[in-house]
C-alpha cells in the first residue's frame, strides 16, 4: 500500500484465512519514511511483522478490531487513496499533482481480495518470477572468456526431488549459486549469507518452480466473474496437481506430480513470431481512435491519418477507464513513451512543415492547445471548439475556410494540422528567447589529457578522429554546409583553451588556472566555423598529443569543464552540446571533487541507495544552469576504477546527453565501439533548447515525467537537447470521469531549436478509446510499454527506497493487474490455471527479466558504476529499445541457411536452450555475445573464424575477422542488421559459458 497510488480497502486488507503474508504494496515508490508503516499499511510478514511465513493461520476470520488493518491503525474510509508521493524532484519543485481525495465515505470497494492476490502471486512464483533456477548463476562483472573444453564434459548433476508436506513446512530451494545448498526461501535478511537479502514475505512470493514430487503454493479459489463486461478468454496455463491447503490436500499425503513444462508458459518468442505474422510488412494507418498498433519488433509501415506515430507515441493502453474508481481497481498504469524525434524509415513520409508567418500557430485560446484534427469546426467555419477544453474559439481571418456538407474544411487534406497526427510549425519570435532569433548551435570538444589518457593512445586517436568527423557536422537538409560552430579545450588539473580563428598560422593556447572561478579567456577565435578555420583546427589536433606528451599530471577536474563550456555558450549566445571524454574521479582540488565512496558494504542494506545518489548537489545545480542556457553534456568515459558514475553522468541526464563508458579501455579491442559511438553522437538528428509541454483533455491529466528531463515547474519539460534516442515517459491521473464517446486526447508540443538556428514547434497527436469496461483495458494494453513504465519508474525510486521494497511493489502490483482481470473479465475455471490477459501473455515472463536486472538485484560482483550507468540508459530509453534491453535476442547460428537474407528465427532467452554442438548469438541493445558450444561443427568455426578448430579461436577478438565465407558474411550482416537500429554500438564478446554476462549487462533468463 502506497501513497500517491492505489491501495485495497477494507475488508480486503485484513488478514485472510490460510495465508500467512501480509497485503501487498501497490503503485510506486516514494520516500522511506512513508516505507516503514504509514497510516494503514500492514507491516511486513515474517521479520517485519508479527506472523510468521509460512505458517497456516487459522480458519476463519479473525474477530472484528483493530488488528483488522495492521500493527498502525485502521484504513480510515476518508483516508486518501493515493501512492506515497516521492521525495522532491532534484529540481526541488512541488509534486505537479494533488493527490485525489475522495470521499469521506468511499463508494469503491476492491473487488479483488488480498488472498487472491497473494495466491497468484504464489502462482507467479512457480514461473521463478525473481529467481534464478537451477544452476544459473548470477552475471558476473567481466566478460566471459573461453573455456576449455572440459568445462562441458559433465553436465550439471539433477536435484533431488522433494516433497512438501502440509502443513507449516517450508520447502527448501533448490541448490544455485544465489542461495547455495538448501537455503532456505524464508531466512530473515540476517542470515542469509548469498544472495540478496529481503522481507520473508518477497522472498515467500519468489518461490522456485516446482520439483518433482513438489506441491506448488497455494491455489486460486474459483471465482465467478462479476458482470464488468464480456467474459474474455485468457492465456489458461494448467498447474498439474493442487494446491497445499485445499480440503483434498490436507486428507492425506500429497501425490508426486510432474514438473511445470516451461514451453506451457507463453513465451515472447511466439508472441513476437505471431505479430509479425499477422502484421509485418503491412500498412498500418492511424486513421482510427485507440486501435493498438504493431508491436515494437513488427518492422510495418505507418501510415499517419489522424494520430501520431507509434514511433512517436506508445502507451500502455490505448483504452483508458472512464472512471478513477475503476482505474484504481485494475492498477494498470496510464502512461505513454513519447519519442519526439524518432527517427523515420525512408518509405514513410517525414513531417510536413507548416508557416503561417508572423500569425504562427493557430491555438485555443483557453487551453493553448494546437491546431489539430481533433478540433470541431462550426458556424460555417468562422468558429471552432478546442477537442482538449471544449472552449469555443473565433477563427482568424487569414485560416478562414469554408465547410463541405460533413461540416469539414474544404482544406481539410491540405493542411497537415488538420490531417496529421504529427507535424511541424515554423515558431515566430515570441517563442524565441528575448524575441531574437536564436543563434546556430556549436559544439565544443573537451579532452582529457592526463597521464593514463596520453599513455595509452586516446588522446591521439580522438584527435585523429576529430579530423574526420568535423566534415561531417549535421546540416539542414537544403543546406549545402553545417551552420554548427566548434571549439576546443584541453584539460587535466587546469584548463587550456584554443584559438583557431581562422587567420591565424598556428592555433593559440590560453591557460586558465583558476578553477574555483572559471571564465573564458577570448570570444573571438575560440567557436569558429568548421569550413573556414580548418587548416587551422587540423594543426592544432595534430599538436595536442605532442604537447602533452611528457605531461605525468594525474589529477583531474570535472565541474570546472561544464561550466566553462557553458560560460563559453552564454557569451556567444548560442545553445550547443559539450563532447567531453574523461576517464577517472575528479579529485584536484576544485568544485565538484569527488572521493571514492564504492562501499560494498552498503550493497543489500537500506543505505544501499546512496550509491545511486550524486555525491555532492554541485553537479545538480551545474545542470539546472546548463538546461536554462541550453547547453547539453555528452560523456565519453574511459574508467579503470571506480568513476562515481552516479555523480559525473547526473549532469548529461538532466541536460538531454548521452552517457557513454568504456570499461579498462584498450586501443585494439575498443576503439571501433567508441569510435562508433562518437560519429553516431555527432551525426544524429538533435534539437536544442527544448521545452515540452503535454496537454490532455479534461478528466485527466500528465502528472509524472520519467527520462533525462529537468522540470522548473509542474507542467514544462525542459530538455538542454533532445535526440532521436531519447524517450520521456510521461504518466497520467484521472481528475474527473472520461466520455466514451469523447475519448481521451493526448497533444505533446515540443519548442526547439534546429541545427541550423531556426526555432520550431513539433506537434504530436493521440487519440485513446474510454470505456467503463475492465475487458477493454485489459484488451488495449501493450506489455512492452507497460514494462518501460515500471522500469522507469523503479529506477527512479531507487534514489529513495530500499531494493526490496521496489522489488516487492513491482510483484504485488503485477499479482494485483492478473487478480484483477481473472475476477472481473475472465470465464470460471480451475483454481490451479494461472489466467492471463492475451495482451499481457509475457507480463510475468518480462517482469522477472526487470526484477533480474542488476539496478534492483544487487550483486557484490556487479560495479556500483556499472548500475548507475545501466539506470541512467533506461531512464532514457524508448520502447524499443527496453523490450530488447530486458529480453535480448538469441539467435542459432549454427541453423543459418547461407542461401537467405532472412535472419534465423530467435529463440527463447533462456540457459536451457544453449546446446554444446551449437553457436548462438544474443544482442541487448550494449553488448553482443558469441556463444560457442565446444562441440560447434568445424566447418562452421572455419567459416567465421577461419581457424581449424575451437580451441584455436583468440578469445579476446571484439571484431569478427573478414573471411569471405558464406557463414561470414551472413552472420556480419545479421549483426549489421541488428545493430542498425540501436542508438549504441555493440561490441562482440565470445564466450563459451553456459551463462552469457559482462558487467551484469545481458542476462539470460529462466522463465
Amino acid at each position: 500500500m502506497s501513497q500517491q497510488g492505489y491501495v485495497a480497502t477494507p475488508p480486503y486488507s485484513q488478514s485472510q484465512p490460510g495465508i500467512g503474508l501480509s497485503p501487498p504494496h501497490y503503485g510506486h515508490y516514494g520516500d522511506p519514511s512513508h516505507a516503514a508503516s504509514p497510516p494503514g499499511m500492514m507491516k511486513p510478514a515474517g521479520p517485519l511483522g508479527t506472523t510468521a511465513p509460512g505458517v497456516m493461520l487459522p480458519p476463519g476470520p479473525p474477530p472484528p478490531g483493530p488488528h483488522q488493518f495492521g500493527q498502525n491503525g485502521a484504513h480510515a474510509s476518508g483516508h486518501p487513496l493515493q501512492r506515497f508521493p516521492g521525495p522532491p524532484p532534484v529540481n526541488s519543485v512541488a509534486p505537479s499533482y494533488a493527490p485525489y481525495e475522495p470521499s469521506t465515505q468511499s463508494s469503491y470497494s476492491s473487488l479483488v481480495s488480498t488472498s487472491s492476490i497473494t495466491q497468484l502471486g504464489h502462482q507467479l512464483s512457480a514461473m521463478q518470477v525473481n529467481s534464478y533456477g537451477s544452476g544459473m548463476a548470477p552475471p558476473s562483472q567481466g566478460p566471459p572468456g573461453l573455456l576449455s573444453a572440459a568445462s562441458f564434459q559433465s553436465p550439471p548433476r539433477p536435484q533431488q526431488p522433494s516433497v512438501l508436506q502440509p502443513g507449516s513446512q517450508v520447502l527448501p530451494p533448490p541448490t544455485t549459486t544465489l542461495n547455495g545448498p538448501g537455503a532456505s526461501p524464508l531466512s530473515p535478511p540476517a542470515l542469509r549469507q548469498d544472495g540478496p537479502p529481503g522481507p520473508a514475505s518477497l522472498n515467500a512470493q519468489y518461490q522456485p518452480p516446482p520439483l518433482p514430487g513438489q506441491t506448488l503454493g497455494t491455489g486460486y479459489p474459483p471465482q465467478q466473474a462479476a458482470n464488468y463486461g464480456p467474459q474474455v478468454a485468457g492465456t489458461q496455463l494448467s498447474y498439474p496437481g493442487g494446491f497445499p491447503g485445499e480440503p483434498a490436500q490436507m486428507a492425506g499425503p500429497p501425490q508426486p506430480q510432474k514438473k511445470l513444462d516451461l514451453d506451457s508458459v507463453p513465451g515472447p518468442i511466439q508472441v513476437i513470431e505471431n505479430d509479425r505474422a499477422t502484421r509485418g510488412g503491412q500498412v498500418y494507418a492511424t486513421n482510427t481512435r485507440g486501435q493498438i498498433p504493431p508491436l515494437v519488433t513488427t518492422d510495418c509501415v505507418i501510415q499517419d491519418q489522424g494520430n501520431a506515430s507509434p514511433r512517436y507515441i506508445r502507451c500502455t493502453t490505448y483504452c483508458f477507464p472512464c472512471t478513477s474508481d475503476m482505474a484504481k481497481q485494475a492498477q494498470i498504469p496510464l502512461a505513454a513513451v513519447i519519442k519526439p524525434f524518432a527517427t523515420i524509415p525512408s518509405n514513410e513520409t517525414p513531417l510536413y512543415l507548416v508557416n503561417h508567418g508572423e500569425n504562427g500557430p493557430v491555438r485555443c485560446n483557453r487551453c493553448k492547445a494546437y491546431m489539430c484534427p481533433f478540433m470541431q469546426f462550426i458556424e460555417g467555419g468562422r468558429r471552432y471548439q478546442c477537442g482538449f477544453c471544449n472552449c469555443v474559439n473565433d477563427v482568424p481571418p487569414f485560416y478562414f475556410q469554408h465547410l463541405d456538407h460533413m461540416g469539414r474544411r474544404l482544406d481539410h487534406y491540405e493542411k497537415p494540422e488538420l490531417s496529421l497526427g504529427s507535424y511541424e510549425y515554423v515558431a515566430t519570435l515570441d517563442y524565441c528567447r528575448n524575441n531574437k532569433p536564436p543563434n546556430p548551435p556549436a559544439f565544443i570538444f573537451m579532452i582529457d589529457v592526463s597521464y593514463s589518457n596520453i599513455k595509452n593512445g586516446l588522446v591521439k586517436l580522438i584527435c585523429e578522429e576529430l579530423k574526420t568527423m568535423l566534415e561531417n557536422l549535421p546540416k539542414e537538409e537544403q543546406e549545402e554546409t553545417s551552420a554548427i560552430r566548434v571549439g576546443f579545450i584541453t584539460y587535466n588539473k587546469v584548463l587550456h583553451f584554443f584559438n583557431v580563428k581562422s587567420n591565424l598560422a598556428q592555433p593559440q593556447m590560453m591557460v586558465v588556472t583558476d578553477v574555483g572561478e572559471v571564465f573564458v579567456p577570448l570570444l573571438d577565435g575560440f567557436l569558429v566555423n568548421c569550413q573556414e578555420s580548418q587548416s587551422v583546427i587540423h594543426n592544432l589536433l595534430d599538436q595536442i598529443p605532442e604537447m602533452f606528451a611528457d605531461s605525468n599530471e594525474n589529477e583531474t577536474v570535472f565541474a570546472p569543464i561544464i561550466q566553462a563550456g557553458m560560460e563559453a555558450l552564454k557569451a556567444a549566445d548560442c545553445p550547443g552540446k559539450l563532447f567531453i571524454f574523461h576517464s577517472s574521479l575528479p579529485t584536484a582540488e576544485a568544485p565538484g571533487k569527488l572521493k571514492n565512496r564504492d562501499d560494498k558494504k552498503l550493497v543489500n542494506t537500506d543505505k544501499e541507495k546512496i550509491l545511486f545518489q550524486p555525491q555532492t548537489n554541485v553537479y545538480e545545480s551545474l545542470a539546472k544552469d546548463c538546461v536554462a542556457h541550453g547547453c547539453s553534456v555528452t560523456l565519453f568515459l574511459f574508467p579503470s576504477q571506480y568513476v562515481d558514475v552516479a555523480s559525473l553522468g547526473l549532469v548529461p541526464q538532466l541536460t538531454g546527453g548521452t552517457l557513454y563508458k568504456y570499461n579498462n579501455f584498450q586501443m585494439h579491442l575498443d576503439s571501433q565501439q567508441f569510435l562508433n559511438d562518437l560519429r553516431n553522437d555527432i551525426e544524429k538528428k538533435i534539437g536544442f533548447d527544448a521545452i515540452m509541454r503535454v496537454r490532455t483533455s479534461t478528466g485527466f491529466r500528465a502528472t509524472d515525467f520519467f527520462g533525462g528531463v529537468f522540470m522548473n515547474n509542474t507542467t514544462d519539460v525542459e530538455m538542454a537537447a533532445i535526440d532521436c534516442d531519447k524517450a520521456v515517459t510521461v504518466e497520467f491521473k484521472h481528475d474527473d470521469k472520461l466520455s466514451e464517446d469523447s475519448g481521451a486526447l493526448i497533444q505533446c508540443a515540443v519548442l526547439y531549436t534546429t541545427i541550423g538556428g531556426q526555432r520550431r514547434l513539433r506537434i504530436h497527436n493521440l487519440g485513446l478509446n474510454c470505456s467503463s469496461q475492465l475487458a477493454d483495458l485489459y484488451k488495449s494494453c501493450e506489455t512492452d510499454a507497460l514494462i518501460n513504465f515500471f522500469a522507469k519508474s523503479a529506477f527512479k525510486a531507487v534514489l529513495h527506497q530500499p531494493l526490496k521494497v521496489i522489488r516487492e511493489i513491482l510483484v504485488n502490483q503485477t499479482a494485483h493487474m492478473l487478480a484483477c482481470y481473472r475476477k472481473n473479465c475472465a470465464s470460471p475455471s480451475a483454481a490451479s490455471q494461472l489466467i492471463l490477459p492475451d495482451s499481457m501473455k509475457v507480463l510475468p515472463v518480462y517482469m522477472n527479466c526487470l526484477l533480474k536486472n542488476c539496478v534492483l538485484l544487487s550483486r557484490p560482483e556487479i560495479s556500483t558504476d556499472e548500475r548507475a550507468y545501466q539506470r541512467q540508459l533506461v531512464l532514457t530509453m524508448g520502447v524499443a529499445d527496453s523490450q530488447l534491453f530486458f529480453y535480448p535476442q538469441l539467435l542459432p547460428i549454427h541453423t543459418l541457411d547461407v542461401k537467405s537474407t532472412m535472419l534465423p528465427a530467435a529463440i527463447r532467452c533462456s540457459e536451457s536452450r544453449l546446446s554444446e554442438e551449437g553457436i548462438f548469438l544474443l544482442a541487448n541493445g550494449l553488448n553482443m555475445f558469441l556463444w560457442l558450444g565446444v562441440s560447434s561443427p568445424p566447418e562452421l568455426i572455419q567459416g567465421i573464424f577461419n581457424v581449424p578448430s575451437f580451441a584455436h579461436i583468440n578469445a579476446d577478438m571484439t571484431v569478427l575477422p573478414e573471411v569471405g565465407s558464406p557463414y561470414s558474411q551472413q552472420l556480419r550482416m545479421i549483426m549489421s542488421v541488428i545493430q542498425q537500429k540501436r542508438p549504441y554500438s555493440m561490441k562482440i564478446t565470445l564466450s563459451s559459458l553456459a551463462l552469457f554476462c559482462s558487467l551484469g549487462a545481458a542476462q539470460v533468463y529462466l522463465h
